[in-house]
């Protein structure tokens, strides 16, 4: 049996895999294991993003967490950067989130922090699951007072927007936007805090009516953010996923401005306001060769983990860092948040187009985006991290390596969340690396039944 918590989270299709039981049992472990060391009756804070089963998994968790004697505050839909920010900001116990980010509607999630915002490490995680796995064996199950009770919150979504609009220096006054909202969470919270901040904005999927999250939009699905940017004349497009924990752009020309270029665009920012610690940004193994050269020729230090922005985090914490993340646009800037956070991350990114009068499209330029080619390969769940057991397999990978010579790269990993090996080539020939690409999942796929 595989591990029940995946790189974000315990992640599957609602009512299948993850059903409501999972749900309560997760509430129930997981209030008991995150306060079990305090000694007031604990809270937990839920949120959601707007998928149809998100009302079912949240209360059959919160439902659990009262079970074992604690209270629950929801709060709705908010993003997941909305969650952390609060639970930390009302001390409670624990925030939970209910999302499958940027997955299809049929896949829900369910993601803990804790008290102080942080995602949890493997160690807390095993205990829950260890607890589940036990049947909650050695918990005291309270009765008459000492069952939780659930609170209501309407106000939690003005106090991110306020929280987020504080934190970054801006005036958009003047500047044309679009916004891809994914018809997920950031739906009001991003378009309401952008026009406060004086911006003219043009939303688009911002009606979210429980079965259309990332549904060809967002930050997955990019097409149509690029067209309308050039459209309407418009600055500059901003694209959330469905639970507005990341932030990809478009720029004025209607070109992609991924991850990488905006850590490369507010880093530099950052470091030339003195604000970089460490002169050090962390990044994960799937960040584009073009920006290790670009932080080497502007005297920025790079660490690199493996996949996840957990894990960006943990060495962003180790070493003192405040800026990291991941190509995918999922961001993190300790000084804020902590979290990846889609709205700073755009406002963070909008205070340099402001400062500095150019064009994100000659932002952009400060790194050159080298061709990447990713292929996913479908396989077994069970089988997805034993890839490099087939000789076949492990024999194409080393020849593929031998051919780019240092020119290239290849990098195949498991999905964390998805029953997928995504097979990732790096190189300077788009059409040699797509075929070869390819090639490579097809090999997996069709070997790893």
């Amino acid at each position: 049996m595989g591990r029940m918590f995946g790189t974000d989270g315990v992640r599957g299709v609602a009512n299948e895999e993850l059903t409501p039981q999972l749900a309560m049992q997760l509430g129930q472990a997981g209030a008991y294991v995150l306060s079990k060391e305090t000694r007031h009756k604990p809270t937990i804070m839920v949120g959601c993003d707007t998928r149809i089963s998100g009302d079912m998994l949240a209360n059959a968790l919160m439902a659990g967490a009262c079970s074992v004697g604690a209270n629950a505050v929801y709060v709705g839909v908010l993003p997941t950067p909305a969650v952390a920010y609060l639970a930390k900001k009302y001390k409670v116990d624990a925030g939970v989130v209910i999302s499958a980010s940027h997955n299809p509607v049929e896949f829900n999630g369910i993601k803990f922090f804790d008290g102080n915002g942080y995602k949890l490490p493997d160690a807390l995680e095993d205990e829950i699951e260890a607890l589940i796995r036990n049947n909650m064996d050695g918990v005291k199950f309270p009765t008459g007072s000492g069952v939780g009770k659930i609170k209501y919150r309407t106000d939690a979504r003005e106090e991110y927007i306020n929280h987020s609009i504080k934190s970054v220096n801006v005036s958009l006054d003047g500047l044309k936007i679009v916004v891809d909202c994914a018809e997920g969470a950031s739906y009001y919270t991003s378009v309401e805090a952008l026009k406060e901040l004086g911006a003219s904005v043009i939303a688009i999927h911002n009606n979210p009516d429980g079965t259309n999250i990332n549904a060809n939009c967002g930050s997955t699905h990019m097409e149509e953010l690029c067209a309308r940017v050039v459209a309407e004349k418009a600055d500059l497009g901003l694209a959330f996923d469905g639970d507005a924990d990341r932030l990809l752009a478009v720029d004025e020309n209607g070109k992609l401005v991924d991850g990488d270029q905006i850590m490369a665009i507010v880093g530099n920012y950052m470091k030339e306001k003195g604000a970089l610690a460490q002169n050090t940004i962390v990044v994960t193994v799937m960040s584009n060769l073009g920006f290790t050269i670009m932080a080497k020729e502007h005297d920025i230090h790079l660490e690199v983990t493996k996949v996840g922005d957990r894990y960006v985090l943990e060495r962003m914490k180790e070493i003192g860092a405040v800026l990291g993340g991941e190509q995918s646009g999922h961001i993190i800037d300790l000084n804020h948040n902590t979290t990846g956070d889609g709205l700073l991350t755009a406002l963070l990114l909008l205070q340099v187009v402001v400062e500095s009068g150019k064009k994100l499209s000659e932002l952009a330029s400060i790194m050159e985006v080298l061709p990447q080619a990713l292929v996913n390969a479908k396989v077994p769940n069970h089988k997805k991290d034993k890839y490099m057991e087939y000789p076949e397999i492990a024999q194409a990978i080393k020849e593929l390596e031998d051919k780019f010579g240092g020119e290239g790269r290849v990098l195949i990993r498991p999905s964390g969340t998805e029953p997928l090996v995504r097979v990732m080539i790096e190189g300077k020939d788009q059409k040699l690396i797509e075929d070869e690409a390819k090639k490579l999942a097809e090999l997996i796929q069709n070997t790893v039944l």
